[in-house]
């Protein structure tokens, strides 16, 4: 489970985000980071259990200002990633903890490379229908709603702007979140909550991982 203390940390963080004031509170920081560590490990363990992951990541709580008009020097929330075994499989996890219910999980691509993002493109380009029918399923749609992220205005150059699935076209993300109230990620059930809406990933992944590994001909680009 995730401790109420870790929350209650980040409030307190939120506003005391000061060199000092951390370096004071250091102690109870690094006894909270550790709770959060174990349940990202154990989180990692169990998506094992129904998905190949072959690392994960807790981010550091520290931030980067150097190119920042935010000077603050602390993040106010915890956050991982998990990622899936590659190349055959493709897309990642993301969990993101904060208090007053701004705690999320994520899934999906976040920033494709140049390569993948146009034979993802071409793959919509050629035939959307099977991606559409998966984001339309009834329970695919109750956990992770619509998908979300940055895209173009018009279409990307050698598109036609007219093209009937210009709407998946243009995308340069293609991700997925879910929110959590901060009475949900306390609770005894929330690992096994996150697991579960995980699964539901599972046939797009499967999908934009078929397309990331051949080509428009459907033959094996590994």
């Amino acid at each position: 489970m995730i401790s109420k203390d870790v929350f209650s940390f980040l409030k307190i963080l939120q506003k005391n985000n000061n060199r000092d004031w951390f370096q004071e509170h250091k102690a109870a920081f690094k006894e909270v980071e550790m709770g959060v560590k174990q349940f990202y490990a154990q989180l990692f363990e169990q998506l094992n259990t129904v998905d190949s992951i072959d690392t994960f990541k807790v981010f550091r709580i520290y931030r980067d200002v150097r190119f920042s008009k935010n000077k603050l020097p602390y993040k106010i929330h915890f956050s991982g990633s998990f990622h899936r075994t590659k190349p055959e499989l493709r897309g990642g996890y993301y969990l993101h903890l904060a208090p007053q219910n701004e705690s999320f999980i994520a899934t999906g691509f976040w920033d494709p490379n140049k390569e993948d993002l146009l034979r993802i493109r071409k793959e919509f380009e050629t035939d959307s229908e099977e991606i559409r029918a998966l984001m339309e399923a009834p329970k695919f749609k109750s956990v992770w709603g619509r998908m979300q992220g940055d895209e173009l205005k018009s279409a990307p150059r050698g598109f036609d702007k007219l093209d009937p699935n210009i709407d998946l076209i243009r995308r340069k993300q293609f991700i997925f979140t879910k929110k959590f109230t901060d009475k949900e990620v306390l609770s005894k059930g929330f690992e096994q909550q996150v697991i579960d809406d995980f699964e539901v990933i599972r046939p797009y992944f499967d999908y934009m991982s078929s397309v990331l590994t051949t080509n428009l001909n459907g033959e094996s680009t590994l």
